[in-house]
């Protein structure tokens, strides 16, 4: 059966096709988190949120068939796929008013997340790349 017919292609079943997706949508989505923590700085009470880092993340919601095998300590972490939700981050100082937001540690966050996306996007243009060159096409 082909894509067509209903069976996904190929490249859908390969692990690090999906590795890449969902560590550039996590990076989407810490981004997001970000952008509102940002966008609430002088709203009295708010208290910022973030999401568990991708390795935490995915260890947590990968299933087994998706985890990479470490073949040394310290080689690679544990599984490297799934999905978070934003959790309020409990160890923040806050202003007079309440506000638990510190601009210069969202943007630090914001900038993780963009190397984090471009870091996504290499591994998948890599692994294109690979799959093109054993099959002979540029």
């Amino acid at each position: 059966m082909n894509a067509i017919e209903g069976e996904a292609p190929m490249f859908d079943r390969l692990n690090v096709f999906r590795t890449a997706e969902m560590m550039a949508v996590h990076a989407g989505t810490r981004h997001a988190v970000v952008a509102r923590n940002m966008a609430h700085a002088d709203t009295p009470g708010y208290r910022p949120a973030d999401l568990a880092p991708f390795r935490e993340m995915a260890a947590r919601h990968a299933p087994a068939a998706t985890t990479l095998r470490a073949t040394r300590p310290g080689h690679i972490g544990a599984a490297t796929t799934g999905f978070a939700t934003p959790e309020p981050r409990r160890d923040v100082v806050t202003d007079p008013n309440g506000n638990g937001v510190s601009l210069e540690y969202e943007m630090l966050k914001s900038v993780e997340a963009k190397r984090q996306h471009d870091r996504a996007l290499t591994i998948y243009r890599s692994a294109l790349e690979i799959m093109r060159q054993s099959l002979g096409r540029r």
